[in-house]
C-alpha cells in the first residue's frame, strides 16, 4: 500500500494539538521535526548529529504524519483541513501550512533511519535500531526497533516517560497488558525489565504487524503475546500493570474496561496524553474511582500512574 505523508508547519504552541488531530484521524506514525530540540541534541552530544547542521529558524516546526491512500484518504483529508482551519482560528500563531508527499510502504523505513539511533531513554534502558551497533554499559538493557509502520521509537517524551515509571514501578513477576502496542517498544521493555507474561495489542493490524517483527527481532516471542484489540476487549484475564501511551480521548474510553482488567492494587500508567487535557483525565479518574500515585511532565506531555481507590 501506498502512503500519503501529511507535513503541517506550524508553531509550538499548536504542534501537540495538530499531533492529537492527526492520531484521532488514524494516522500511523506520527512526528514532529522541532529544530529546537536539534539544537539541544547537537549541542549536548546525546545524539550523533554530525552531518546535520545547527538550525537557524527555531520558532517553525513541522508535524508529519502518514495516511493511507485508500478510499478513505480524500475524506480524511478534508477532516485535517477543516480542524485546521478552526485551530488557525483559535491560535493567531498557527499558520498550519500543509504540504503533501505519496512515498511507498517499502521506503518508510529509510525515511525514519535519518532521525533514529541509538538513544538512553531511562537509567536502564536504550533503545536502538537494528542498523547500527552499540556496545551496552553496565546494567544498560538494549531494545532493538524499526519503527516501521508504527509510531514509537522511544524518543519521545510519552514514550521515555513511560519506561521511566516501568522502571520505577513494575515488578519482574508482573503480569502486564500493553494496550495501543504501536511499534511494541514499551511491551519489549518491560521484557527486558523481567516481565515473562505479557500481551500487547493495537487496533491498528500495521502496528501489530510492525510490533511482532520487533518482538521477533528481540527474541522475546515466548513472552509476550501481540494480536489485533479494540482496547482491552481480546485480552485475557487480568493484569496487575496495564501501560497505555495512546491519546486522551482513549485513555478516558479505557477507565470503564480497567475495573475487569486490572488487579487488586494494580497500576494503570496511562500517556500520550497533552497538559491541555490532563483536566479531563482527572475528572475520568475520579469518576471511575482511582487516584493518581504520580506524575511527570514532559515537553507539553503528561504521564500519569493511577490506582483504584479501594486499594489505598
Amino acid at each position: 500500500m501506498d502512503w500519503m505523508q501529511i507535513s503541517v508547519r506550524t508553531s509550538h504552541e499548536a504542534m501537540d494539538i495538530i499531533a492529537e488531530i492527526f492520531g484521532n484521524l488514524g494516522a500511523n506514525g506520527t512526528q514532529i521535526e522541532d529544530p529546537a530540540i536539534i539544537n539541544e541534541y547537537i549541542n549536548s552530544n546525546l545524539w550523533d548529529y554530525t552531518d546535520i547542521p545547527l538550525q537557524k529558524r527555531t520558532d517553525v516546526i513541522t508535524v508529519h504524519a502518514w495516511l493511507p491512500c485508500d478510499s478513505m484518504l480524500e475524506k480524511r483529508i478534508k477532516m485535517l483541513n477543516k480542524q485546521l482551519e478552526i485551530l488557525s482560528s483559535r491560535i493567531n500563531t498557527a499558520p498550519c501550512e500543509t504540504m503533501t508527499h505519496k512515498i511507498k510502504e517499502e521506503d518508510w523505513a529509510n525515511n525514519w533511519k535519518k532521525y533514529f539511533h541509538p538513544s538512553k531513554i531511562a537509567s536502564k534502558i536504550v533503545v536502538k535500531p537494528s542498523w547500527e551497533a552499540y556496545q551496552p554499559q553496565k546494567d544498560e538493557l538494549v531494545v532493538e526497533l524499526d519503527p516501521g509502520c508504527a509510531f514509537g521509537t522511544g524518543t519521545h517524551p510519552t514514550t521515555s516517560m513511560c519506561v521511566k515509571f516501568m522502571e520505577k514501578y513494575l515488578q519482574p513477576g508482573a503480569k502486564l497488558f500493553d494496550v495501543g502496542t504501536g511499534s511494541g517498544i514499551l511491551a519489549i521493555a518491560a521484557a527486558r525489565l523481567g516481565v515473562k507474561d505479557i500481551e500487547a495489542a493495537d487496533y491498528d493490524n500495521v502496528a501489530v504487524k510492525a510490533a511482532r517483527e520487533n518482538i521477533k527481532k528481540n527474541d522475546v516471542m515466548e513472552i509476550i503475546k501481540c494480536f489485533q484489540s479494540d482496547l482491552l476487549k481480546k485480552f485475557s484475564g487480568k493484569a496487575d500493570f496495564i501501560s497505555a501511551n495512546i491519546i486522551a480521548d482513549i485513555i478516558i474510553r479505557l477507565f470503564d474496561e480497567l475495573p475487569d482488567k486490572l488487579t487488586k492494587n494494580g497500576i494503570f500508567l496511562a500517556s500520550g496524553i497533552i497538559k491541555d487535557r490532563l483536566n479531563d483525565i482527572e475528572k475520568a479518574a475520579e469518576e471511575h474511582k482511582m487516584y493518581i500515585v504520580d506524575k511527570a511532565e514532559e515537553g507539553g506531555w503528561v504521564a500519569l500512574v493511577l490506582k483504584f481507590e479501594a486499594d489505598k
